[in-house]
């Protein structure tokens, strides 16, 4: 008998950069009940970061969870990136009181970091916001980098909808970031 998943979605989400700063992109992967649904890449960007590229993607998962979450799912989003969960989860709140500045200058990266907590306010009490570790064969974490690594090679600016077949070992052997 197979387990039943904690979540009805699950969202894995990562960023790409290369050189950083450099050519960036982003990757998502979306389960249903714990099956590969949907994979997403792009939001290219030639000057951007690991953190631009992470935050683009985090922004992106959050406003598809959000939609999630309004059709009455559980979900649960997945980042291998500990600075974009603690800007929304840990630092925004003391930035938003502090009117969105810190001791020892600006806040990089503020505009997408503040659209990235306003949805995060909407919707936290009903989402659970992960940090898995990168790299250590977390599948979903695994299709999301490569992704992200997709997004850069095809210098992909919207985020599409990946079209090609979806098999998982052939994925995990495209080149990672």
């Amino acid at each position: 008998m197979h387990s039943a998943h904690q979540f009805d979605v699950s969202i894995y989400c990562d960023g790409a950069c290369d050189p950083n700063p450099g050519h960036a992109g982003s990757g998502i992967v979306v389960y249903r009940e714990g099956k590969l649904a949907q994979l997403w890449y792009g939001l290219y960007n030639p000057m951007g970061t690991n953190n631009t590229a992470e935050l683009n993607a985090l922004y992106h998962a959050l406003r598809m969870a959000e939609a999630e979450i309004k059709n009455g799912h559980t979900v649960e989003v997945c980042s291998d990136s500990a600075y974009a969960i603690n800007c929304i989860r840990s630092w925004a709140p003391s930035w938003e009181k502090k009117g969105w500045r810190k001791p020892g200058g600006e806040i990089k990266n503020l505009e997408i970091i503040q659209d990235c907590y306003a949805i995060y306010r909407r919707i936290e009490k009903e989402l659970k916001l992960t940090h898995v570790a990168a790299h250590v064969g977390t599948e979903g974490n695994e299709l999301a980098d490569r992704m992200a690594m997709l997004a850069v090679q095809r210098k992909e600016k919207r985020l599409r909808l990946y079209r090609e077949e979806m098999d998982i070992s052939t994925l995990l052997k495209m080149q990672g970031g």
